[in-house]
C-alpha cells in the first residue's frame, strides 16, 4: 500500500533528476513532481513524455553533457535546490575481471562516479552561495557486497561515489548543504533485465540461470522479492526534504535485508 502524497512538500523547490527517463531515475522524477517541485533531468537517448518535468538530452558521461544539463537548470530555473544523483548502472560484460577492458573500467566510471562529481562541481557552489541546498548520491549495496563475476567494475565505482559522498558532506555541510546517500540492492528495473540478459550470455544458461547466480551472489534477499522504484524514490524524496534537517552525511541501505552486516 502506497502511502498518500503531500502534494505542496516541494511547492517552490527545484529539483535535479540525473539520469530520469527509466528505472529509478523516472520514479524519482514522478516522486518529486507528485510533491510540487519543479523537475528537471537529462539523459542520453530521448526521453518519453515527462509530464511536469523538464527534460534535456545529454549525455551525463561527458564532461560536455554534464555541462549541457547545468547550464539549462541554471537558464531555465535559475538555480537548483536539490540534487539527486540517480544515473548509474553497468554495460560491463560478465566473465570476471579478465573480461573488463580499460573501455569498460572508464565507462562504469564515466557513468558511476564522475557524471555526479561533475554535476556537483557545477551546481554546489550556487547552493554554497544561498547557504542551503540539500544533495542526494544514489550508490550501491555493491559497494560493499561485489558481485565479482559481473559487477567488479560498477561496485568499485559506486564504492568511489560513496567515499567521495562523505567527504563532501564534511566538506560541505557547514556551509548549508547537506549530503546524503542512498544504497539500493536489487531494484526491479529494465536495467535489472537487461544486466540478466548480458550474463545469461556470457554464462551459457538461462535468464533464471542469472537471476539464481545473482541471487547466491547476494546471498538471498531475506524480504523475498527486490525494492520496487518507487519505494526506493519514496527515500531520496524523504532525505532530500525538510523532515531530514537533521540527517547529513550518512548512508541508508535499502535492500529488503540483503547486507547482513552492522
Amino acid at each position: 500500500m502506497t502511502a498518500a502524497i503531500d502534494a505542496a512538500e516541494f511547492l517552490g523547490k527545484r529539483v535535479l533528476v540525473s539520469g530520469g527517463t527509466k528505472g529509478l531515475g523516472r520514479a524519482t522524477v514522478e516522486r518529486f513532481v507528485a510533491g510540487g517541485a519543479q523537475v528537471i533531468t537529462g539523459a542520453r537517448g530521448e526521453a518519453t513524455p515527462l509530464d511536469g518535468a523538464i527534460f534535456v538530452q545529454a549525455d551525463l558521461t561527458t564532461a560536455e553533457g554534464t555541462q549541457a544539463l547545468a547550464d539549462a537548470a541554471l537558464d531555465r530555473m535559475g538555480g537548483i535546490d536539490i540534487l539527486a544523483h540517480v544515473v548509474g548502472g553497468s554495460s560491463s560484460p560478465g566473465g570476471g575481471f579478465a573480461a573488463l577492458t580499460d573501455a569498460h573500467w572508464l565507462a562504469e566510471l564515466n557513468l558511476n562516479l564522475l557524471a555526479a562529481v561533475r554535476l556537483d562541481r557545477l551546481l554546489v557552489p550556487q547552493m554554497i552561495d544561498r547557504g542551503i541546498g540539500t544533495i542526494v548520491h544514489v550508490t550501491s549495496i555493491q559497494s560493499i557486497l561485489p558481485l565479482p563475476e559481473s559487477t567488479t567494475a560498477y561496485a568499485a565505482a559506486k564504492a568511489a561515489l560513496r567515499t567521495y559522498s562523505k567527504s563532501l558532506s564534511k566538506e560541505i555541510g557547514p556551509k548549508g548543504v547537506r549530503v546524503n546517500a542512498v544504497s539500493p540492492g536489487w531494484i526491479m528495473t529494465e536495467a535489472a533485465g537487461e544486466f540478466l540478459e548480458r550474463l545469461r550470455s556470457a554464462t551459457g544458461g538461462t535468464i533464471e540461470d542469472a537471476r539464481q547466480q545473482v541471487l547466491d551472489g547476494l546471498g538471498g534477499i531475506p524480504i523475498g522479492r527486490a525494492a520496487e522504484p518507487h519505494e526506493v524514490a519514496d527515500l531520496i524524496a524523504y532525505l532530500a526534504s525538510d523532515r531530514a534537517a537533521a540527517i547529513h552525511g550518512a548512508e541508508f541501505i535499502i535492500d529488503g535485508g540483503t547486507v547482513r552486516t552492522v
